[in-house]
């Protein structure tokens, strides 16, 4: 019957018209960024990805999981009794938007949650209660993992990106961004709400998972609150699909999630307990971070130039390869009888081609072979993996905006001295 009681004043919170207004607001924004990233593989391969139907069908998915998620994510968050009363809500942003200004990876509230709870705990500034703001990092973070487990290789888009020792291979880049409904507790006093004592729900002896000081007043009651969020993933896959990719990423940061919220509970009983939630955020998350670059840059790349034919990166939806049954990570050996090895022997053949192809290729280690139609003025459709002199159009670290400032300060000061 709790469960019951729960998911309905979740929804009934979630779907008020108040509240959907500022929720469509973030649909918008999203959209935005879909329409930005939809353009770019327009701008890069010429596929048809900045289309209107193409953005709307990204942010309908997005939304929908976003849903999805932003259930999940209220059930928790009341279940663990996170409350936004003294978390620093507007230190933490701007503590994640100065971070961000030095490099873009670090807008997360792990980083800005992590340092505000050590500075809080060093110095008593700013306010905050560590084990809430914690709980409330792990519980986003278990919310992006369920996410990206869905839908993170949705829309991947495929790249050249630069391994050690300057090698350039094939990857796709993924990108992702949801819009989230969120119900979160407030700690009010009762006697202002004393008309809404019809409303209360009966919490049973265990809760609140993780506790609060101003709990401790008897003269104080939990209510819900809808907020909106919005979470974001960015990911490069070059040693594994997309798909893959995305699971590798979901099932670690929902280990780590796991982790601080046990933390942020026990940190809620045992103030010593709040260093070892503080310290973890920030480095837990850190680590998997440089875990995840590590293996993309050190591991074996799965799109790179084979030692016969020509491999397929990728293949434009609703091409002529599309259609005859091409997919990625395929090697085209034969193009009507001729054998490829490079994309200029590739374009050549297609060149000289019939109205229809015959296309031998190797995938998962057996040769086959398909046919197809391709008229005049048509492409195939096929994004190949870089050969020796292909230029990489991604990079592992991006440095922000104030990161880009010190370098150029620098670069003119040796000129300078020159």
């Amino acid at each position: 019957m709790l469960w019951v009681q729960l998911i309905i004043e979740v929804f009934r919170r979630i779907f008020s018209l108040e509240f959907l207004t500022y929720f469509l607001f973030a649909v918008a924004l999203v959209a935005v960024m879909y329409g930005r990233m939809n353009r770019a593989k327009k701008q890069l391969y010429g596929s048809d990805g900045g289309s209107g139907e193409a953005i709307w069908g990204d942010v309908i998915k997005a939304t929908a999981l976003g849903f999805f998620g932003g259930i999940i994510g209220s059930i928790l968050m009341v279940l663990a009794g996170v409350t936004l009363n003294n978390i620093g809500i507007n230190y933490l942003w701007m503590t994640a938007i100065l971070l961000f200004l030095f490099n873009p990876r670090y807008l997360c509230f792990s980083y800005a949650g992590g340092l505000l709870s050590i500075s809080y705990l060093l110095t008593g500034f700013p306010r905050v209660e560590v084990p809430q703001l914690m709980g409330l990092v792990a519980i986003l973070h278990f919310v992006e993992s369920i996410l990206i487990l869905f839908s993170g290789h949705l829309g991947a888009l495929p790249v050249y990106a630069g391994q050690k020792h300057g090698r350039v291979v094939g990857g796709f880049n993924l990108q992702r961004f949801w819009p989230i409904p969120l119900v979160v507790m407030w700690i009010v006093p009762s006697p202002y709400f004393a008309e809404l004592a019809r409303d209360l729900i009966a919490m049973p002896g265990w809760w609140p998972l993780i506790s609060s000081p101003l709990a401790d007043n008897p003269h104080v009651v939990y209510t819900m609150i809808p907020v909106v969020a919005a979470l974001g993933y960015g990911d490069l896959a070059v040693t594994d699909t997309p798909v893959g990719k995305s699971r590798w990423s979901a099932e670690r940061l929902a280990v780590y999630s796991l982790v601080l919220l046990v933390l942020a509970i026990v940190a809620s009983h045992w103030g010593w307990a709040a260093w070892l939630a503080a310290l973890f955020g920030p480095l837990g998350h850190e680590f998997l971070i440089l875990k995840g670059q590590q293996k993309e840059l050190g591991g074996t790349p799965l799109y790179c130039k084979p030692e016969r034919g020509v491999m397929i990166l990728d293949v434009h939806p609703g091409s002529t390869a599309a259609k005859m049954g091409l997919a990625s990570g395929d090697i085209i050996f034969y193009l009507d009888g001729e054998p490829v090895n490079s994309k200029e022997e590739l374009a050549r053949q297609l060149a000289f081609r019939s109205l229809y192809v015959t296309i031998d290729y190797l995938r998962g280690g057996q040769l086959r072979r398909t046919q197809g139609k391709m008229p005049l003025g048509t492409s195939l459709g096929i994004i190949p993996v870089p050969e020796p002199g292909d230029a990489s159009q991604v990079q592992f670290n991006v440095k922000g905006p104030l990161a880009r400032l010190w370098s150029r300060l620098k670069n003119r000061r040796k000129s300078g001295n020159r």
